[in-house]
């Protein structure tokens, strides 16, 4: 298999990239159940040239050129092979102590790379946040959300203790620019908060004016406005909304801010593009693909919060089974996400890192 990978990767610009095949192809090659009895390596392997390259897309060609890059790389390729034999699942410390301590340190250093505020590094003295590695930006923006919308329900709990908190979601409205990802729109649908695609200005970026006035009504309506979404690069003209004035507008009104640069955040690695995240000292979270640009293949998304505690009193269950005895001291990445479960994702991004360097990695961004 190991042979056959690098045989597929030397000549993958050899093979056509979209296949000539139509829904339903597999049918036919497959039978109707599961074999009863254990089938030979030699014919399944045969399968894959036979069954499953014919309706393979392949991504990695250097003729592929739709969606979004999606790079690999010799050392991500390696990580992805040792994490899949350790086959941890490092929901908590204890689940796998390496898990959690190389994720927490190689956020940090990712964080550095990119120009992040302080406020984001798990190892600062004046930080109460962190990174952690999520699939999907589309499932860091659910986070976001979910977290924001937690945390100003419990706002409004404070003046209306009595009132149902399905009635107080009920008001709550949030807003992207109406370029935004197909992502913040469904995460909408899942948290039953009503988003408000908002319109972009002659460059396609979301200006602060435009949040401001879009507040003032919803408010004059009876709505609490929660939630922001700006976009750092996106999906149809990789337009980058005006952090430097939405960041203001948030602080000023309590919304959360939540940046979603899944393509081009990994051009922040070079200084000279860091004018785009003027403004992001007032973001509570922040999230890229370096599955997308840094060569580290999928799942790999860094997320980054200024309030881990949001998140612990959004995702946080306790049940005994999963109690150790340092939980509390100790970062237990369950109360991050949604899934209990998670891969040692870091293991890929820190052979990258390591392997190219912050220098050769600006190299190939310019």
């Amino acid at each position: 298999m190991v042979d056959y990978i690098y045989q597929y990767l030397s000549n993958v610009r050899e093979r056509r990239v979209t296949p000539d095949v139509q829904p339903g192809y597999m049918r036919a090659q497959l039978p109707d159940s599961a074999p009863m009895d254990p089938d030979s390596w030699d014919n399944i392997f045969g399968d894959i040239e036979k069954i499953i390259m014919p309706g393979v897309v392949h991504w990695q060609s250097p003729h592929m050129h739709a969606y979004f890059p999606a790079l690999t790389s010799w050392p991500s390729l390696l990580g992805d092979m040792l994490a899949d034999a350790i086959n941890c699942l490092g929901f908590t410390w204890a689940a796998s102590p390496a898990c959690t301590e190389l994720e927490m340190n190689v956020m940090d250093w990712l964080a550095k790379m990119l120009g992040l505020p302080d406020k984001f590094l798990h190892h600062h003295p004046d930080s109460v946040g962190g990174g952690v590695l999520q699939s999907t930006v589309s499932e860091s923006t659910l986070v976001a959300l979910l977290a924001a919308r937690k945390n100003k329900i419990l706002e409004m709990k404070l003046s209306e203790p009595d009132t149902d908190e399905s009635s107080l979601n009920s008001r709550l409205i949030a807003y992207a620019s109406d370029q935004a990802h197909s992502s913040v729109e469904k995460a909408g649908l899942i948290s039953l908060v009503k988003i408000k695609f908002l319109p972009v200005d002659e460059n396609f970026s979301l200006r602060g004016e435009t949040l401001k006035k879009a507040i003032a009504e919803d408010r004059r309506k009876g709505l609490v406005p929660v939630f922001v979404c700006a976009t750092l690069g996106t999906t149809g003209v990789c337009a980058f909304d005006s952090l430097s004035e939405l960041g203001p507008v948030c602080g000023a009104e309590g919304l959360w801010l939540h940046v979603d640069a899944a393509y081009a955040g990994t051009a922040f690695v070079c200084p000279e593009f860091r004018f785009f995240l003027d403004g992001i000292e007032y973001a509570d979270s922040f999230t890229f693909n370096p599955s997308k640009w840094m060569m580290v293949h999928f799942d790999c998304t860094g997320f980054w919060v200024k309030d881990k505690h949001k998140l612990h009193q959004t995702f946080s269950v306790n049940p005994v089974y999963l109690r150790h005895p340092n939980s509390g001291a100790a970062v237990d990445f369950m109360h991050w996400q949604i899934p209990l479960s998670r891969r040692f994702r870091s293991l890929k991004l820190w052979f990258v890192i390591r392997s190219f360097g912050v220098k050769k990695l600006q190299a190939h961004v310019r």
